[in-house]
């Protein structure tokens, strides 16, 4: 029954991942539809269009950044629901919008909302996880993310089928978004908050009984009760000291460390390119000399393919096979798409296009999406999630996501369009450039693994305290007696409880 409630849980809560991809991808078809951009007096390859991206992902910057303070302060739960409602003003604000202040105002809104959600979900469901399937349980953000994706292409699609004289071609796909917002506004505050916030706020029997309800299965007292302390005694440690503000994520080098790792893999992640083709699909097609109706319907096809690939990695794979080794892959498997995908490009005449080249450029864009899928996609929030320590949680996947993906995402969406249009098929070597001299040797040679470690011992994996001990940084004279009674010990040494990891020499 726990690990149904808990699967239940991470679901629901996604809903807001669900809404970071409906809402960043809602506008592929918003700005290839031809009332929209009479009404707004622009073109699909404008400053403009750069302009209705940026500020979504700038919004998204700011809100990601609140996240830290908000996710220590009230929780995690009731994060989700800030990020809900704002969510909901700024869909508001678009679909009744009579010119283009209310149409950037409304996706700064969203792009506020999307931030706070993108960063307190996956930690969300990560503090709610069981390590054994905490891969697949936080991955599941980015499979809602890619059904965000799914749906707002398909409403978008229909929608577009609408006379070029209605404003449903674009009002309609900005107004669903309503429909999730209040979804989750209404539903999230009948779900628990996370034992692990609930015990850093010394609410201690509270946090034991969600423990149960997420994890128990009827035979297993002891482990919860085991994990109920280890989680106590370590927010206990952590406790010890204080650490306002957030300089001392740089200043404590473990600390330091472990927030690069999750800024890095968000930043890599928006250099697969992954989030430009999402955008901005719709004008690679027309570059390969698919038009009109046919375009749309490519891209509402290319949006099912990642979650589909996604669905399956994070059921049978990354629970297994970790995260190192498919990040490696898939690094390599799209920056050899990309470069595919450039010199079919190149080859392309516009004025009489080959339909031959045509799929193939459509194909090699389909496999940077599935690749993706298999790798970056769902990795990128797991892993972020799992490196921070309890004490920095909040704020360094606050950091991690406002700095690491929204305001490199921000730079993307604003010179895509012009980028595009000025260096037509070289824009993605650009891409091929970064993962071939920075993505893949990072990784190789700093990432942990950090599969099937309960948060609290991914810890050792960076040299630093174990449950009771602190880091030597913060001047503080060592705890030398056990914070709880169940710990015999509060050092872990090189050769006790100390996880294998792969590639541990870096």
């Amino acid at each position: 029954m726990g690990k149904v409630f808990m699967i239940s849980l991470a679901i629901f809560a996604s809903t807001g991942s669900f809404l970071f991809g409906y809402d960043a991808g809602v506008m592929t078809d918003v700005i290839a539809s031809k009332n929209f951009l009479a009404f707004f007096h622009t073109t699909s390859d404008s400053d403009i269009i750069g302009a209705i991206n940026s500020t979504f992902n700038g919004g998204a910057v700011f809100g990601a950044l609140q996240g830290g303070l908000t996710m220590d302060r009230f929780g995690r739960k009731l994060t989700i629901l800030m990020g809900a409602l704002i969510c909901l003003v700024g869909a508001i604000l678009q679909c009744t919008a009579q010119n283009l202040a209310m149409i950037l105002v409304g996706r700064i809104f969203t792009g506020w909302a999307v931030g706070l959600l993108s960063m307190a979900v996956p930690v969300y469901n990560s503090e709610c996880a069981d390590p054994k399937i905490r891969g697949f349980i936080v991955g599941l953000s980015q499979q809602m993310i890619g059904i965000g994706f799914i749906v707002s292409t398909w409403v978008g699609y229909g929608s577009g089928t609408a006379s070029a004289d209605s404003s449903i071609q674009w009002r309609l796909p900005l107004a669903f978004q309503v429909l999730p917002c209040s979804i989750l506004a209404l539903g999230i505050m009948f779900f628990p908050e996370s034992p692990r916030h609930l015990m850093e706020t010394d609410r201690e029997d509270e946090a034991l009984k969600v423990l149960r309800k997420l994890h128990y299965n009827g035979s297993n007292e002891e482990y919860i009760q085991r994990e109920y302390h280890e989680i106590k005694t370590t927010i206990a440690a952590e406790k010890a000291i204080t650490v306002p503000g957030w300089s001392v994520m740089f200043t404590v080098p473990q600390w330091r460390t472990r927030l690069m790792h999750g800024v890095a893999v968000q930043v890599f992640t928006q250099f697969t390119g992954i989030n430009v083709i999402g955008y901005y699909q719709t004008s690679m097609y027309k570059a390969l000399g698919i038009v009109g109706n046919r375009n749309l319907l490519v891209a509402g096809i290319y949006n099912c393919m990642g979650p589909l690939a996604n669905l399956i990695f994070i059921i049978f794979l990354i629970d297994r096979v970790g995260r190192r080794k498919p990040l490696l892959w898939g690094t390599i498997g799209i920056t050899i798409a990309l470069i595919c995908e450039a010199i079919v490009n190149s080859q392309i005449n516009t004025e009489a296009p080959q339909n031959g080249l045509s799929i193939a450029g459509v194909f090699f864009l389909f496999c940077v999406t599935v690749i993706f899928s298999l790798s970056w996609g769902p990795i990128s929030w797991v892993y972020m999630a799992e490196v921070m320590p309890m004490q920095i949680r909040a704020r360094g996947n606050a950091f991690a996501t406002g700095i690491g993906n929204w305001l490199v995402s921000t730079f993307w969406a604003q010179v895509s369009p012009t980028a595009l249009k000025a260096l037509t098929w070289k824009f993605y070597f650009l891409f091929v450039a970064w993962n071939i001299a920075v993505t893949f040797p990072i990784v190789f040679f700093f990432f942990k693994e950090t599969k099937q470690i309960s948060l609290e011992d991914i810890d050792l994996l960076f040299g630093e305290r174990a449950l009771g001990t602190l880091p030597d940084d913060l001047h503080k004279a060592p705890i030398t007696e056990p914070l709880n009674e169940m710990e015999p010990s509060p050092v872990a040494t090189d050769t006790e409880a100390k996880p294998k990891v792969e590639g541990e020499a870096v």
